[in-house]
């Protein structure tokens, strides 16, 4: 019998965003798990993308463990974010985090929103 192949991670961290996450998860005046990330449609290229304090995983959320930090996805964004990368990048006059996604078509003119095709689920199955 040949064993499954695991699945790969919907998502990893830079060494700067997982050090962020870090930051904001110690500096929370409330317990926090980690933060939850998710797409929504919206914005003028169709999708953005979500980030909100957890302070728990949702029944039904991919729990990404990487680099010593918990980030829960949410259970529709999993194969629009599948081989993404978080990262936090600080600029003359913003710091942010910033998702480099190999499934991203375009994005506004603005950097608001994006426009992403999803990974076809039998893809994420098979994926390794």
């Amino acid at each position: 019998m040949v064993a499954a192949r695991p699945r790969p991670k919907v998502m990893t961290l830079t060494d700067r965003a997982a050090q962020r996450v870090r930051t904001i998860i110690e500096r929370s005046e409330t317990p926090l798990a980690g933060l939850r990330i998710g797409v929504k449609t919206g914005g003028c290229a169709g999708m953005e993308y979500t980030m909100a304090y957890a302070a728990e995983a949702g029944a039904l959320d991919e729990i990404v463990e990487d680099k010593g930090v918990k980030v829960m996805i949410d259970p529709k964004a999993i194969l629009y974010l599948l081989g993404t990368e978080m990262d936090f990048v600080t600029e003359k006059l913003t710091q942010r985090f910033v998702f480099n996604n190999p499934n991203q078509t375009s994005a506004c003119g603005c950097g608001e929103s994006v426009a992403i095709t999803p990974v076809l689920p039998e893809s994420y199955a098979s994926a390794s």
